[in-house]
């Protein structure tokens, strides 16, 4: 039988051109099927969105999720040491931890740049976890390491056959690593399989000119999304936006790891607009609602900046509304996934949130776009939707948290015994 749900009388924020003071949201089968006022439907499942705000599901646009357990480790070398003491098991805790804190904070599509390990196990435990959390997940083996393993790894999960919610993208090596040749390799290898390359670009003074010689090498394009580019030449960012490659910013972690400053005034100059990730919460909040303020904060203080010292020609302020559709709509896009999510349109999938207005940390509601973006944090979380399928309801995850928190501190208990890593870091 069709399952059919209603959200009723919610302040709907669509992404897709006009938003709705007041309307229902009609969802079949986990497809949108209309968005109007006054919807009647007597078999549907009802949620009540009468104090709040209806919108799209968050996309976090890139995260490693395997370092979800070592969350708060502010020691970039200890997480890096973790690596090679996870086994799959390890793997699979971590990453589904991620996964249902993720949905917990209103992201319903993630994509996961998988580097820890390129064995068949370790694969297969991440890829479970996807399985079982329930997002939408883009899952991307990546490697710093030899490319033929990396390669390796990639043919056997394009061809593993992923569950419906998961999609396949390829992590090439970063240029600044292993040279241009093997990131090149990567790319028109998962060009020959059909599918996304997702790569890691100027974090790293190397990388300057990186960018421009890939598009004069073909390497560039909407299939392949550029991670990061914050230490990049004006070449390479004409040359990006020339070639229409999307790219991620990781704000948070970019700022607090020094991989250098998000350059969101140089793509808004471009009219390149960014999806949002949070890489890892080594060092960084794991919710998409403090990498939109983070990103718009920043573009807020180099105005003023500029104002100050009596620059000419200001650039404009950036909007919440750019803001807001770059955690939505535009990441949806960086990542391949526009046809399905980023937006509340009749044909795409029922990747919702449903946002309570009734709350002391928000209320009085004078502009809701302003409220989600410089107000709102994962309490006022009533509904998360994925396909129509409720992950947060009534503000609570429906996952079994005990048993998601028990598998992590079971594997964090066993890394810690193989590495003595968390010992050292004075954990």
């Amino acid at each position: 039988p069709m399952t059919r749900l209603l959200i009723k009388g919610g302040t709907v924020l669509t992404m897709a051109g006009s938003n709705h003071a007041e309307a229902d949201v009609l969802i079949e089968d986990g497809w949108i099927s209309e968005i109007a006022p006054g919807l009647r439907d007597r078999s549907a499942e009802v949620i009540d969105a009468s104090e709040a705000i209806v919108m799209p599901g968050f996309v976090d646009a890139h995260r490693h999720l395997w370092r979800t357990i070592a969350k708060h480790l502010v020691d970039p070398a200890v997480v890096e040491g973790l690596a090679a003491h996870l086994e799959p098991d390890d793997v699979y805790a971590s990453t589904l931890l991620g996964l249902v804190s993720s949905a917990a904070a209103g992201t319903t599509t993630l994509v996961d740049w998988c580097d820890v390990a390129t064995s068949n196990a370790h694969l297969e435990a991440a890829l479970q976890a996807h399985a079982d959390a329930g997002l939408r997940t883009v899952f991307a083996p990546g490697s710093h390491a030899a490319q033929d393993a990396w390669q390796g790894a990639l043919d056997r999960v394009a061809t593993s056959g992923a569950e419906p919610l998961q999609t396949i993208a390829a992590g090439p090596p970063d240029p600044g690593a292993g040279g241009l040749d093997a990131t090149a390799d990567g790319i028109e290898h998962a060009r020959e399989l059909g599918i996304r390359s997702h790569v890691h670009v100027g974090a790293v003074d190397t990388d300057r000119g990186m960018v421009a010689e890939m598009g004069r090498r073909g390497l560039l394009g909407d299939d392949v999304t550029l991670v990061h580019c914050t230490r990049l030449d004006p070449a390479d960012l004409d040359a990006l936006a020339a070639a229409g490659s999307p790219v991620v910013l990781t704000p948070s972690t970019e700022m607090a790891k020094g991989l250098g400053m998000p350059p969101v005034q140089e793509f808004l100059d471009r009219d390149v607009a960014p999806g949002l990730g949070v890489d890892d919460e080594s060092l960084a909040p794991g919710d998409v609602f403090a990498q939109m303020r983070a990103t718009i904060s920043l573009q807020h203080a180099m105005y003023f900046d500029l104002k100050l010292v009596g620059k000419a020609g200001l650039p404009n302020l950036m909007t919440t509304r750019e803001v807001i559709r770059s955690a939505t709509i535009d990441g949806a896009r960086a990542v391949g996934l526009a046809d399905r999510t980023g937006s509340l349109e009749p044909g795409k999938r029922g990747d919702v949130l449903v946002l309570r207005t009734d709350r002391p940390n928000i209320y009085p509601i004078n502009d809701p776009v302003g409220a989600v973006v410089w107000g709102m944090d994962s309490s006022n979380l009533d509904t998360v939707l994925v396909a129509g399928d409720a992950l947060v309801r009534d503000g609570e995850p429906v996952a079994d948290v005990a048993n998601v928190r028990d598998l992590a501190e079971s594997a964090l208990r066993r890394v810690g015994e193989r590495s003595g890593l968390f010992q050292e870091a004075g954990a």
